[in-house]
């Protein structure tokens, strides 16, 4: 990254991730099948050391339903809106800005990323919630809209 400070500082922001790859992985799956078509491989994320995991993830030629999830999927922006115009469908998981705050400063703590839950509201604040923000102003039209709200039959017991 030009800028490593910054970058560290708005990790999760649509342009710490290298969308040119995911959109060069999405024309490679939408390629008619032939019988020389290989496994291609996707990238995963491991939260452990907080870093993409290459070429971790492999998708047979015989899969014929593929879901990506991220964050990133809907932007109508550059490659992320190229990669979008080649998916049969987009759905979006709606949660509001303070049921995120919420979740994500708590995320941040479990995950040490941030040492309690006022540090983790900040960096939610200045990073997650700008991402958020983000995505919404400039989301292509979703075909299915999933309003994420607070279950207590499905809540985690580690909450």
């Amino acid at each position: 990254m030009p800028d490593p400070q910054t970058a560290l500082a708005r990790r999760g922001a649509a342009f710490t991730f290298d969308a040119a790859a995911f959109l060069k992985l999405v024309e490679s799956l939408r390629k008619p099948l032939a019988p020389e078509t290989k496994t291609i491989y996707a990238p995963s994320f491991d939260h452990a050391v907080k870093d993409p995991v290459e070429n971790a993830i492999p998708i047979k030629a015989t899969a014929r339903i593929i879901i990506f999830e991220g964050n990133y999927l809907s932007l109508g922006d550059g490659d992320w809106k190229q990669a979008a115009n080649l998916m049969d469908e987009l759905w979006f998981v709606q949660v509001d800005f303070k049921t995120a705050k919420r979740r994500l400063a708590a995320r941040h703590v479990k995950a040490g990323i941030a040492k309690d839950l006022p540090e983790g509201e900040k960096r939610a604040d200045e990073n997650d919630l700008v991402n958020g923000k983000g995505i919404v102003d400039k989301m292509l039209p979703v075909q299915e809209i999933i309003e994420s709200f607070e279950d207590a039959n499905w809540a985690p017991g580690d909450c």
